[in-house]
Protein backbone atom coordinates (compact mmCIF):
# COMPACT_ATOMS: atom_id res chain seq x y z
CA UNK A 1 0.00 0.00 0.00
CA UNK A 2 1.43 3.50 -0.82
CA UNK A 3 0.94 6.26 1.73
CA UNK A 4 0.66 9.89 0.04
CA UNK A 5 0.81 13.14 2.50
CA UNK A 6 -0.23 16.48 1.53
CA UNK A 7 2.14 18.15 -0.92
CA UNK A 8 4.11 14.53 -1.59
CA UNK A 9 2.86 14.69 -5.41
CA UNK A 10 5.76 14.27 -7.84
CA UNK A 11 3.56 16.93 -9.73
CA UNK A 12 2.17 19.74 -7.66
CA UNK A 13 -0.81 21.25 -9.52
CA UNK A 14 -1.78 24.53 -8.68
CA UNK A 15 -4.79 25.32 -10.76
CA UNK A 16 -8.02 23.26 -12.18
CA UNK A 17 -6.51 24.06 -15.60
CA UNK A 18 -3.10 22.07 -15.25
CA UNK A 19 -5.26 19.00 -14.48
CA UNK A 20 -6.05 16.55 -17.29
CA UNK A 21 -10.10 17.79 -17.27
CA UNK A 22 -12.62 17.88 -19.88
CA UNK A 23 -13.11 21.78 -21.28
CA UNK A 24 -17.70 20.53 -19.65
CA UNK A 25 -15.99 20.37 -16.30
CA UNK A 26 -13.39 22.98 -16.54
CA UNK A 27 -16.50 25.88 -17.66
CA UNK A 28 -18.40 24.10 -14.70
CA UNK A 29 -15.65 24.73 -12.48
CA UNK A 30 -15.28 28.68 -13.31
CA UNK A 31 -18.81 28.71 -12.89
CA UNK A 32 -18.80 27.59 -9.58
CA UNK A 33 -15.60 30.63 -9.04
CA UNK A 34 -13.13 27.37 -7.82
CA UNK A 35 -9.85 27.65 -9.49
CA UNK A 36 -7.23 26.02 -7.33
CA UNK A 37 -7.88 22.69 -5.54
CA UNK A 38 -7.28 22.04 -2.10
CA UNK A 39 -4.42 19.48 -1.43
CA UNK A 40 -6.65 16.14 -1.04
CA UNK A 41 -8.19 17.25 -4.67
CA UNK A 42 -4.43 17.43 -6.14
CA UNK A 43 -3.22 14.22 -4.74
CA UNK A 44 -6.60 12.31 -5.59
CA UNK A 45 -7.06 13.27 -8.81
CA UNK A 46 -3.86 11.70 -10.66
CA UNK A 47 -4.06 8.58 -8.24
CA UNK A 48 -7.67 7.67 -9.28
CA UNK A 49 -7.39 8.54 -13.30
CA UNK A 50 -4.42 6.04 -12.81
CA UNK A 51 -7.29 3.43 -12.47
CA UNK A 52 -5.89 2.98 -8.76
CA UNK A 53 -8.09 2.28 -5.62
CA UNK A 54 -8.15 5.24 -3.27
CA UNK A 55 -8.18 5.45 0.97
CA UNK A 56 -8.65 9.58 1.51
CA UNK A 57 -8.35 10.75 4.71
CA UNK A 58 -8.83 14.77 5.46
CA UNK A 59 -10.49 16.35 8.08
CA UNK A 60 -13.80 17.79 6.95
CA UNK A 61 -14.20 20.94 5.11
CA UNK A 62 -10.90 19.70 2.45
CA UNK A 63 -12.87 19.42 -0.81
CA UNK A 64 -13.33 15.52 -0.04
CA UNK A 65 -16.17 15.61 -2.66
CA UNK A 66 -14.49 17.35 -5.31
CA UNK A 67 -11.70 15.27 -4.93
CA UNK A 68 -13.40 12.05 -6.19
CA UNK A 69 -16.44 13.47 -7.99
CA UNK A 70 -13.79 15.21 -10.54
CA UNK A 71 -12.09 11.99 -11.36
CA UNK A 72 -14.95 10.03 -11.24
CA UNK A 73 -17.09 12.61 -13.78
CA UNK A 74 -13.57 12.73 -15.87
CA UNK A 75 -13.78 8.78 -16.94
CA UNK A 76 -17.59 8.79 -17.57
CA UNK A 77 -18.50 7.94 -20.79
CA UNK A 78 -22.13 8.27 -22.62
CA UNK A 79 -24.20 4.91 -22.75
CA UNK A 80 -27.12 4.00 -24.28
CA UNK A 81 -28.87 1.49 -22.23
CA UNK A 82 -29.17 3.73 -18.80
CA UNK A 83 -27.68 1.70 -15.98
CA UNK A 84 -25.62 3.63 -13.77
CA UNK A 85 -21.36 3.73 -14.08
CA UNK A 86 -21.30 5.44 -10.64
CA UNK A 87 -22.14 4.72 -7.36
CA UNK A 88 -21.75 6.93 -4.28
CA UNK A 89 -22.37 5.29 -1.19
CA UNK A 90 -23.23 8.27 1.89
CA UNK A 91 -24.55 7.88 5.42
CA UNK A 92 -27.32 10.02 5.65
CA UNK A 93 -30.38 11.88 3.42
CA UNK A 94 -28.90 15.10 4.10
CA UNK A 95 -25.45 14.54 2.56
CA UNK A 96 -26.90 12.19 -0.59
CA UNK A 97 -28.83 16.21 -1.63
CA UNK A 98 -25.91 17.66 -0.59
CA UNK A 99 -23.74 15.65 -3.37
CA UNK A 100 -25.72 15.35 -5.77
CA UNK A 101 -25.98 19.33 -5.44
CA UNK A 102 -22.60 19.48 -6.14
CA UNK A 103 -22.57 16.70 -8.75
CA UNK A 104 -25.30 18.44 -10.89
CA UNK A 105 -23.30 21.91 -10.57
CA UNK A 106 -20.30 20.37 -12.14
CA UNK A 107 -22.37 18.41 -14.49
CA UNK A 108 -24.25 21.34 -16.02
CA UNK A 109 -22.22 21.29 -19.12
CA UNK A 110 -22.72 17.59 -19.48
CA UNK A 111 -25.59 15.05 -20.17
CA UNK A 112 -25.09 13.16 -17.21
CA UNK A 113 -27.69 11.98 -15.15
CA UNK A 114 -27.87 12.04 -11.31
CA UNK A 115 -30.44 9.99 -9.32
CA UNK A 116 -30.53 10.69 -5.01
CA UNK A 117 -32.13 7.87 -3.78
CA UNK A 118 -32.71 7.54 -0.02
CA UNK A 119 -35.64 6.67 2.91
CA UNK A 120 -37.93 8.72 4.46
CA UNK A 121 -39.79 9.86 0.99
CA UNK A 122 -41.98 7.84 -1.12
CA UNK A 123 -40.18 5.20 -3.53
CA UNK A 124 -42.31 6.74 -6.65
CA UNK A 125 -40.63 9.89 -7.81
CA UNK A 126 -37.39 7.63 -7.02
CA UNK A 127 -37.99 4.62 -8.85
CA UNK A 128 -39.10 6.83 -11.86
CA UNK A 129 -35.69 8.76 -12.21
CA UNK A 130 -34.44 5.38 -11.98
CA UNK A 131 -36.24 3.86 -14.84
CA UNK A 132 -35.93 7.11 -17.10
CA UNK A 133 -32.45 5.72 -17.08
CA UNK A 134 -29.22 7.38 -14.60
CA UNK A 135 -25.66 7.83 -14.59
CA UNK A 136 -24.51 8.31 -11.31
CA UNK A 137 -26.33 6.64 -7.92
CA UNK A 138 -25.84 8.82 -4.83
CA UNK A 139 -27.71 6.63 -1.74
CA UNK A 140 -27.70 5.58 1.59
CA UNK A 141 -27.21 2.07 1.56
CA UNK A 142 -31.09 1.06 2.86
CA UNK A 143 -33.00 2.59 0.13
CA UNK A 144 -30.52 1.20 -2.47
CA UNK A 145 -30.68 -2.19 -1.46
CA UNK A 146 -34.94 -2.04 -1.41
CA UNK A 147 -34.46 -0.69 -5.40
CA UNK A 148 -31.60 -3.05 -5.90
CA UNK A 149 -33.33 -6.72 -4.25
CA UNK A 150 -36.58 -5.43 -6.07
CA UNK A 151 -35.43 -5.38 -9.54
CA UNK A 152 -36.01 -1.75 -10.32
CA UNK A 153 -32.02 -1.11 -10.75
CA UNK A 154 -29.27 -2.98 -12.03
CA UNK A 155 -26.03 -2.32 -10.54
CA UNK A 156 -24.36 -4.39 -13.77
CA UNK A 157 -22.64 -1.59 -15.30
CA UNK A 158 -21.07 -0.43 -11.89
CA UNK A 159 -17.30 0.72 -12.84
CA UNK A 160 -16.42 3.15 -9.50
CA UNK A 161 -18.12 3.22 -6.42
CA UNK A 162 -17.33 6.01 -3.90
CA UNK A 163 -17.57 5.48 0.05
CA UNK A 164 -17.86 8.78 1.59
CA UNK A 165 -17.76 9.30 4.82
CA UNK A 166 -17.19 5.73 5.67
CA UNK A 167 -16.38 5.82 9.29
CA UNK A 168 -19.86 7.27 10.09
CA UNK A 169 -21.71 4.61 8.13
CA UNK A 170 -19.98 1.64 9.88
CA UNK A 171 -20.80 4.27 12.86
CA UNK A 172 -24.53 4.05 12.04
CA UNK A 173 -24.85 0.61 12.26
CA UNK A 174 -24.52 0.03 8.11
CA UNK A 175 -21.43 -2.18 7.78
CA UNK A 176 -23.61 -5.09 6.63
CA UNK A 177 -25.73 -3.22 4.27
CA UNK A 178 -22.35 -2.04 2.78
CA UNK A 179 -21.05 -5.07 2.32
CA UNK A 180 -23.75 -6.57 1.12
CA UNK A 181 -23.88 -4.15 -2.07
CA UNK A 182 -20.27 -4.68 -2.50
CA UNK A 183 -20.90 -8.64 -3.13
CA UNK A 184 -23.34 -7.08 -5.41
CA UNK A 185 -21.04 -5.28 -7.56
CA UNK A 186 -19.61 -6.38 -10.61
CA UNK A 187 -15.61 -7.73 -10.20
CA UNK A 188 -13.81 -5.17 -12.49
CA UNK A 189 -14.55 -1.86 -10.65
CA UNK A 190 -12.50 0.77 -8.89
CA UNK A 191 -13.31 2.13 -5.22
CA UNK A 192 -12.47 5.36 -3.63
CA UNK A 193 -13.11 5.80 0.16
CA UNK A 194 -13.16 9.16 1.86
CA UNK A 195 -13.41 10.01 5.28
CA UNK A 196 -12.09 12.21 8.32
CA UNK A 197 -11.11 9.17 10.28
CA UNK A 198 -9.76 5.38 9.44
CA UNK A 199 -11.25 3.06 12.59
CA UNK A 200 -10.32 -0.27 11.83
CA UNK A 201 -13.96 -1.49 10.75
CA UNK A 202 -13.06 0.98 7.40
CA UNK A 203 -9.85 -1.02 7.28
CA UNK A 204 -10.88 -4.00 7.64
CA UNK A 205 -13.36 -3.23 4.47
CA UNK A 206 -10.49 -1.88 2.73
CA UNK A 207 -8.70 -5.21 3.18
CA UNK A 208 -11.13 -7.34 1.84
CA UNK A 209 -12.49 -5.12 -1.25
CA UNK A 210 -9.94 -2.68 -2.15
CA UNK A 211 -6.67 -4.18 -4.98
CA UNK A 212 -3.55 -2.61 -3.43
CA UNK A 213 -5.34 1.02 -2.04
CA UNK A 214 -3.25 4.12 -2.33
CA UNK A 215 -3.91 5.80 1.30
CA UNK A 216 -3.78 9.58 0.98
CA UNK A 217 -3.17 12.09 3.70
CA UNK A 218 -4.89 15.40 3.26
CA UNK A 219 -5.03 18.39 5.55
CA UNK A 220 -5.27 17.12 9.12
CA UNK A 221 -6.15 18.35 13.14
CA UNK A 222 -8.72 20.96 13.25
CA UNK A 223 -8.12 24.19 10.74
CA UNK A 224 -5.63 26.66 12.04
CA UNK A 225 -8.02 29.58 12.00
CA UNK A 226 -10.53 28.28 14.66
CA UNK A 227 -10.35 29.71 18.05
CA UNK A 228 -11.74 27.31 20.73
CA UNK A 229 -12.85 28.72 24.32
CA UNK A 230 -15.13 28.50 26.41
CA UNK A 231 -17.10 28.71 29.60
CA UNK A 232 -17.39 26.54 33.00
CA UNK A 233 -21.65 26.18 33.20
CA UNK A 234 -23.31 24.09 35.96
CA UNK A 235 -25.84 22.57 34.35
CA UNK A 236 -28.06 22.47 31.37
CA UNK A 237 -30.67 25.43 32.17
CA UNK A 238 -27.83 27.52 33.13
CA UNK A 239 -25.92 26.54 29.50
CA UNK A 240 -29.33 27.76 27.69
CA UNK A 241 -29.15 31.16 29.92
CA UNK A 242 -25.57 31.62 28.61
CA UNK A 243 -26.22 30.76 24.80
CA UNK A 244 -28.94 33.48 24.89
CA UNK A 245 -26.86 35.99 26.45
CA UNK A 246 -24.15 34.82 24.10
CA UNK A 247 -26.72 35.25 20.95
CA UNK A 248 -28.15 38.28 22.19
CA UNK A 249 -24.85 40.05 23.40
CA UNK A 250 -22.87 39.29 20.45
CA UNK A 251 -23.76 40.45 16.84
CA UNK A 252 -20.58 38.79 15.44
CA UNK A 253 -22.55 35.50 15.69
CA UNK A 254 -24.56 35.96 12.97
CA UNK A 255 -24.65 32.38 11.88
CA UNK A 256 -24.55 29.87 14.65
CA UNK A 257 -24.81 25.73 14.75
CA UNK A 258 -25.80 24.40 18.56
CA UNK A 259 -24.63 21.29 19.16
CA UNK A 260 -26.38 19.23 21.74
CA UNK A 261 -26.01 15.24 22.69
CA UNK A 262 -29.57 14.13 22.41
CA UNK A 263 -32.92 14.80 20.38
CA UNK A 264 -34.45 15.52 23.43
CA UNK A 265 -32.27 18.01 24.83
CA UNK A 266 -32.18 19.98 21.33
CA UNK A 267 -36.00 20.57 21.48
CA UNK A 268 -36.07 21.45 24.65
CA UNK A 269 -33.27 24.16 24.11
CA UNK A 270 -35.40 25.43 21.56
CA UNK A 271 -38.35 25.64 23.64
CA UNK A 272 -36.16 27.74 26.30
CA UNK A 273 -34.44 29.68 24.17
CA UNK A 274 -37.15 30.73 21.12
CA UNK A 275 -39.60 32.83 23.57
CA UNK A 276 -37.09 35.23 23.93
CA UNK A 277 -35.25 35.69 20.44
CA UNK A 278 -36.79 37.58 17.37
CA UNK A 279 -35.85 34.79 15.15
CA UNK A 280 -36.59 31.55 16.59
CA UNK A 281 -33.63 28.92 15.55
CA UNK A 282 -34.31 25.80 13.57
CA UNK A 283 -34.04 22.80 14.96
CA UNK A 284 -32.12 19.28 13.37
CA UNK A 285 -32.26 15.43 14.23
CA UNK A 286 -33.07 12.34 12.89
CA UNK A 287 -36.69 12.37 14.75
CA UNK A 288 -37.97 14.85 12.72
CA UNK A 289 -39.72 14.31 9.38
CA UNK A 290 -37.79 14.66 5.96
CA UNK A 291 -39.54 17.30 4.94
CA UNK A 292 -38.68 19.26 8.01
CA UNK A 293 -35.11 18.71 7.83
CA UNK A 294 -34.43 19.77 4.24
CA UNK A 295 -36.62 22.61 5.11
CA UNK A 296 -34.63 23.68 8.33
CA UNK A 297 -30.88 23.06 6.34
CA UNK A 298 -32.50 25.47 3.38
CA UNK A 299 -33.24 28.11 6.14
CA UNK A 300 -30.29 27.96 7.67
CA UNK A 301 -28.13 27.86 4.27
CA UNK A 302 -30.14 31.03 3.06
CA UNK A 303 -30.07 33.10 6.26
CA UNK A 304 -33.50 33.18 6.91
CA UNK A 305 -32.76 31.30 10.12
CA UNK A 306 -29.56 32.22 11.67
CA UNK A 307 -29.41 29.47 14.44
CA UNK A 308 -29.68 26.21 13.89
CA UNK A 309 -30.28 23.18 17.17
CA UNK A 310 -28.73 20.13 16.03
CA UNK A 311 -27.65 16.79 17.47
CA UNK A 312 -24.60 15.29 15.86
CA UNK A 313 -26.50 14.59 12.62
CA UNK A 314 -25.70 17.72 11.25
CA UNK A 315 -21.54 17.32 12.30
CA UNK A 316 -20.38 15.33 9.32
CA UNK A 317 -20.38 15.57 5.72
CA UNK A 318 -23.08 18.32 5.61
CA UNK A 319 -21.48 22.06 3.84
CA UNK A 320 -22.57 24.61 5.61
CA UNK A 321 -21.39 27.95 4.33
CA UNK A 322 -20.50 31.15 6.38
CA UNK A 323 -21.18 29.31 9.92
CA UNK A 324 -19.41 32.05 12.19
CA UNK A 325 -19.45 30.13 15.68
CA UNK A 326 -20.53 26.49 16.52
CA UNK A 327 -21.30 26.31 19.94
CA UNK A 328 -20.98 22.74 22.30
CA UNK A 329 -23.28 22.71 24.82
CA UNK A 330 -22.23 19.11 25.82
CA UNK A 331 -19.11 17.73 24.79
CA UNK A 332 -19.51 14.82 22.68
CA UNK A 333 -19.00 11.47 24.44
CA UNK A 334 -15.63 10.83 21.60
CA UNK A 335 -13.24 13.09 21.24
CA UNK A 336 -13.12 12.95 17.85
CA UNK A 337 -16.66 14.08 17.29
CA UNK A 338 -15.70 17.79 18.33
CA UNK A 339 -13.25 17.91 15.49
CA UNK A 340 -15.82 16.92 12.68
CA UNK A 341 -18.77 19.70 15.13
CA UNK A 342 -15.37 22.12 14.46
CA UNK A 343 -15.37 21.15 10.86
CA UNK A 344 -18.87 23.29 9.95
CA UNK A 345 -16.78 26.50 10.94
CA UNK A 346 -13.63 28.03 9.28
CA UNK A 347 -14.51 26.41 6.04
CA UNK A 348 -12.28 26.88 2.75
CA UNK A 349 -10.03 28.93 4.45
CA UNK A 350 -12.47 31.34 6.57
CA UNK A 351 -11.98 32.01 9.83
CA UNK A 352 -14.23 30.78 12.67
CA UNK A 353 -15.08 29.99 16.20
CA UNK A 354 -15.44 27.12 18.45
CA UNK A 355 -17.45 27.08 21.69
CA UNK A 356 -18.06 25.14 24.60
CA UNK A 357 -19.97 25.11 27.83
CA UNK A 358 -18.49 22.56 30.45
CA UNK A 359 -20.41 21.48 33.08
CA UNK A 360 -19.59 19.63 36.85
CA UNK A 361 -19.84 15.43 35.02
CA UNK A 362 -17.64 16.79 31.81
CA UNK A 363 -14.27 17.53 33.20
CA UNK A 364 -12.99 14.04 31.59
CA UNK A 365 -14.32 14.61 28.62
CA UNK A 366 -12.88 18.31 28.48
CA UNK A 367 -9.65 16.50 29.57
CA UNK A 368 -9.64 13.69 26.44
CA UNK A 369 -10.62 16.35 24.25
CA UNK A 370 -7.71 18.08 25.08
CA UNK A 371 -5.18 15.44 24.64
CA UNK A 372 -5.97 14.88 21.46
CA UNK A 373 -6.23 18.44 20.75
CA UNK A 374 -2.76 19.06 21.98
CA UNK A 375 -3.59 22.61 23.50
CA UNK A 376 -5.68 23.51 26.82
CA UNK A 377 -9.20 25.00 26.09
CA UNK A 378 -9.18 28.51 28.12
CA UNK A 379 -12.01 28.37 30.27
CA UNK A 380 -13.92 31.67 31.51
CA UNK A 381 -16.39 32.12 34.19
CA UNK A 382 -19.91 33.09 34.15
CA UNK A 383 -20.68 36.49 33.41
CA UNK A 384 -22.63 38.26 35.90
CA UNK A 385 -25.66 39.33 33.53
CA UNK A 386 -26.13 35.33 33.08
CA UNK A 387 -29.09 34.07 35.62
CA UNK A 388 -28.06 30.75 37.22
CA UNK A 389 -30.51 27.87 37.38
CA UNK A 390 -31.00 25.51 40.34
CA UNK A 391 -33.14 23.20 37.78
CA UNK A 392 -31.95 19.79 36.84
CA UNK A 393 -32.18 17.40 34.29
CA UNK A 394 -33.19 14.38 35.45
CA UNK A 395 -29.49 12.51 34.12
CA UNK A 396 -28.12 15.35 35.73
CA UNK A 397 -29.55 15.00 39.46
CA UNK A 398 -27.09 13.11 42.07
CA UNK A 399 -27.95 9.04 42.04
CA UNK A 400 -28.46 8.32 45.64
CA UNK A 401 -27.44 4.88 46.79
CA UNK A 402 -30.02 3.02 48.18
CA UNK A 403 -29.43 0.14 50.95
CA UNK A 404 -29.72 -3.24 49.27
CA UNK A 405 -32.35 -5.34 52.05
CA UNK A 406 -30.66 -8.13 53.84
CA UNK A 407 -31.11 -11.53 52.26
CA UNK A 408 -32.43 -14.58 54.34
CA UNK A 409 -29.84 -16.89 54.42
CA UNK A 410 -31.42 -20.68 53.34
CA UNK A 411 -30.87 -23.51 55.99
CA UNK A 412 -28.25 -26.39 54.70
CA UNK A 413 -29.69 -28.67 56.62
CA UNK A 414 -33.27 -28.11 55.06
CA UNK A 415 -36.70 -25.70 54.76
CA UNK A 416 -36.84 -22.68 52.45
CA UNK A 417 -38.34 -23.00 49.68
CA UNK A 418 -38.28 -26.69 48.94
CA UNK A 419 -40.15 -29.05 51.09
CA UNK A 420 -40.71 -32.67 50.92
CA UNK A 421 -44.02 -34.51 49.53
CA UNK A 422 -46.43 -35.56 51.60
CA UNK A 423 -47.07 -39.22 51.45
CA UNK A 424 -50.48 -39.16 49.77
CA UNK A 425 -49.14 -36.72 47.12
CA UNK A 426 -46.35 -39.78 46.36
CA UNK A 427 -49.15 -41.76 44.13
CA UNK A 428 -47.84 -42.63 40.68
CA UNK A 429 -50.46 -43.65 38.30
CA UNK A 430 -51.03 -48.07 37.83
CA UNK A 431 -53.05 -49.64 35.15
CA UNK A 432 -55.94 -51.97 36.47
CA UNK A 433 -55.76 -50.48 39.77
CA UNK A 434 -59.04 -51.40 40.73
CA UNK A 435 -58.92 -54.66 39.81
CA UNK A 436 -55.77 -54.95 42.33
CA UNK A 437 -57.87 -53.12 44.96
CA UNK A 438 -60.56 -56.06 44.70
CA UNK A 439 -57.87 -58.38 44.81
CA UNK A 440 -56.18 -57.09 47.79
CA UNK A 441 -59.08 -57.17 49.73
CA UNK A 442 -61.33 -60.47 48.31
CA UNK A 443 -57.87 -62.13 47.42
CA UNK A 444 -59.19 -62.59 43.66
CA UNK A 445 -59.77 -59.92 40.96
CA UNK A 446 -63.49 -58.96 40.95
CA UNK A 447 -65.40 -57.98 37.53
CA UNK A 448 -67.57 -55.50 36.80
CA UNK A 449 -69.48 -58.37 34.98
CA UNK A 450 -69.91 -59.01 31.14
CA UNK A 451 -70.26 -55.97 29.17
CA UNK A 452 -74.12 -55.49 27.41
CA UNK A 453 -73.99 -56.46 24.16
Amino acid sequence: MIYLRPHASPLPMTTFSDMNLSKPLLQALEALGLSHPTPIQGEVFPVAMSGRDVAGIARTGTGKTLAYLLPCLRQWTFQRDGNPQILILVPTRELVEQVAAVARSLTAFMSVRIAAIYGGVSMVRQAGEISDGCDVVIATPGRLLDFVLKGTLRLKAIRRVVLDEVDEMLALGLHHQVVQILELLPPKRQHLMFSATLDPDAGQLIRQYFRDPVRIYGEEGPPAKIAIHGWAVPNFHTKANMLLYLLRSRPEMSKVLVFVSTRKQADLLAHLISPHLEEPPVVLHASKAQQQRFQSLARFEEGSARWMIATDIAARGIDFQRVTHVVSLQLPEEPESFSHRMGRTGRAGAEGEAIVLVSDGEWDALAALEDLLGEKIPLALLPPEVDISAQLLPEEKPVIAMKSPPVRGVDPAGGGAFHAKKAKNTKVNQPNAWKNKMKAKYGKPKTRGQKKK
